[in-house]
This record gives structure tokens, C-alpha cells and sequence, in this order.
């Protein structure tokens, strides 16, 4: 375990949300992320000069509300005093691309350009999530791999982005965007790790950005978690844990081995498991970031409401996250 750069309330996140505990975070009510105090001389003297939202895990779909869903956590988002300058859109904007004709994403999409543009004045980047991806099951979606939407070009051009990892720089933070959605050995299905292209250019970005600007990083899979176990399946209490392809990633090891190279890299945030979850590890603050959805729009799921997570970054490179519901109530809970 190594030190954390995050501010802390409270100890145990997941208990935290577990017990509902409600706790006060710059005008918005939620749960805490952290779980190692900062200095009251580090709270005292450093300056926050950006606040971000990672809103992930929409999965936008006609039914059970979820554009009015979408549309409320926007409002909610958007609506606090000290709203945030800037959204992290973590993955799975849309539902099941992967395994559906072509007219269903059609409407997905639609729609969710519909929302965004009605609802929407924050800037926002995106990465993608697996259900971004057009056709990979090629049975079910009845893709034949040569169309031009097909797999995550249809997801790049509607969210107007060149490549599915790329990188930035804002108010004396860098941001980069990975991508580590591969398709698994069966039709349709998923694995985690970054290419060799990838992580190579991975490599040079590191190496590019100076030792004193922090990093943020944000990808849809969690690179570290351990919620994988939590929800993995026995057949008997003395069976191996089955943990899902694709819920972590599998290069975890040689990712953590050049991230933490990098003292500069803070903090990296996750969707995917809807889960909520604050992991140290060598250095570095992972986290899962709930769902916009909750369970797929039929309500919390273990317990994790609905929600999006702030996060505060101050120019001394530390930073604090808190999980806010928005109180969404699901039409089938």
C-alpha cells in the first residue's frame, strides 16, 4: 500500500455506502471515496483549481426512463452552486451495441444525442465502454465485421473523438483517456488490456509530461479492483472463485509497474462494475465510480444508489472524490 494524495472524511468506503452514511462535500451530499487524511496545514494552503464529475455506466436506452434518468443527473450535476467545470464520461453510454441490429444502436445513439444536446452545457470527454462497441457479437447484432460502424468506429465519430485513447491538459492537470476493450475469445464477449500500440504510446506520455503536473487517468475497465472477487462465483465453498473475463483488467501487473514509475500519476477512475470502491495500491488511488444507472435502470444495485462522482484537484497535485447520488427513482425498483 502506498500513501494517498486524497482527502479523507471517513474510513471505509464501502462500508461507507453500504450503512448509507451521509456526509458534507462542498454543497453536495454523498459518500466519501478517501480513506487517508490530509494534513490540516495541506488543506489550509493548497488551491482548488478544478472541480470534475466522472458520471459512467449510463447504458441510454428507450425503456424505463433512461433518457429522463440521463436527463436528471445532468440537471442535478449542473444545478449545484459549486457545479462542476468539466465531466469524464467513463464508458457505456449507450446499451448493448455489441449484439444489436443496426436500427436499435441507430436509435440509441439518437437518443443520445438527443439528451446531450437538450440537457447538457457542461464540457464533457468521453471514453468508451464495451457497450459502445457495434457488432462484436456477430450472430446476434447479424454484422458481418466489413461495415463502417462497425466496433468502435460508430461510438468515435458520434462522440467526435479521433482515436479511443488520447490525452489532455487543463488547469495545470493532465488527463488521459485509455482504452482497454478487446474482444474475448468467444462471439460478443470481452477482455481487458491495453495493445502493445497502446501501451507503448502509454509509455511516451508518461515520459512526456513533467514531474511536477499530476495525472488523471480514466479508462471503463477498473485496472485494479477488488470487487471482481467480491462478486466472483463458487460452485462450492472449496471451488476456486470464478472471476468474469473483462472485469479487470488482465496486464493489471505490468500497468501498476509503469504507472508507479510516475509519482506524478495520482488517480485512476473506473466504471464498469457499478459498484462504488477506493483501492490504494503502490502509490496510487484507484477507483470505481457506481452507475448512472444504477442496475440498468431498475434501481441501486448492492446497495450503490444512482450516481456520479466529483472530484476536487488542487495545484498541489492531491485531489478528494465523493460519490453523490442524485436520487433518481427507478420505474421497475
Amino acid at each position: 500500500m502506498g500513501s494517498s494524495n486524497s482527502q479523507v472524511t471517513a474510513p471505509g468506503s464501502l462500508m461507507l455506502q453500504r450503512r448509507q452514511l451521509l456526509t458534507a462535500f462542498g454543497g453536495l451530499c454523498g459518500y466519501s471515496l478517501a480513506t487517508h487524511s490530509v494534513s490540516a496545514e495541506t488543506v489550509a494552503s493548497r488551491q482548488r483549481v478544478l472541480r470534475v464529475a466522472h458520471v459512467t455506466d449510463v447504458h441510454l436506452q428507450p425503456e424505463l426512463q433512461g433518457a429522463e434518468g440521463l436527463a436528471a443527473c445532468f440537471h442535478h450535476l449542473q444545478s449545484q452552486t459549486d457545479a462542476p467545470g468539466l465531466i469524464l464520461l467513463g464508458g457505456d453510454h449507450i446499451m448493448k451495441s455489441f449484439d444489436q441490429p443496426r436500427d436499435r444502436v441507430q436509435t440509441q445513439w439518437d437518443l443520445w444525442q438527443s439528451v446531450t444536446k437538450a440537457e447538457l452545457s457542461t464540457p464533457m470527454r468521453s471514453c468508451l465502454g464495451n457497450q459502445d462497441v457495434y457488432g462484436w457479437n456477430k450472430a446476434a447484432s447479424k454484422t458481418s465485421g466489413c461495415e463502417p460502424e462497425y466496433g468502435k468506429k460508430w461510438a468515435l465519430d458520434v462522440l467526435g473523438l479521433p482515436k479511443s485513447y488520447y490525452s489532455f491538459s487543463q488547469a495545470g492537470w493532465h488527463f488521459i483517456a485509455l482504452d482497454g476493450l478487446q474482444p474475448g475469445d468467444g462471439d460478443g464477449s470481452l477482455a481487458a488490456y491495453y495493445d502493445e500500440e497502446q501501451f507503448a504510446w502509454l509509455e511516451r506520455e508518461l515520459a512526456s509530461v513533467p514531474n511536477e503536473t499530476p495525472i488523471l487517468i480514466w479508462t471503463h475497465v477498473p485496472i485494479v479492483s477488488v470487487l471482481p472477487i467480491l462478486m466472483a462465483k463458487r460452485d462450492t465453498t472449496d471451488s476456486h472463485a470464478l472471476v468474469a473475463a473483462g472485469n479487470v483488467h488482465t496486464d493489471a501487473n505490468r500497468v501498476v509497474a509503469l504507472l508507479q514509475k510516475y509519482p506524478n500519476v495520482k488517480a485512476c477512475f473506473s466504471g464498469h462494475l457499478h459498484r462504488v470502491e477506493h483501492v490504494q495500491f503502490r502509490g496510487i488511488d484507484f477507483y470505481s465510480t457506481g452507475a448512472v444507472c444504477g442496475a440498468w435502470w431498475k434501481g441501486p444495485i448492492d446497495g450503490f444508489s444512482e450516481g456520479y462522482t466529483v472530484i476536487d484537484l488542487f495545484d498541489d497535485g492531491s485531489h478528494q472524490a465523493q460519490y453523490v447520488p442524485y436520487g433518481w427513482k427507478a420505474v421497475a425498483s
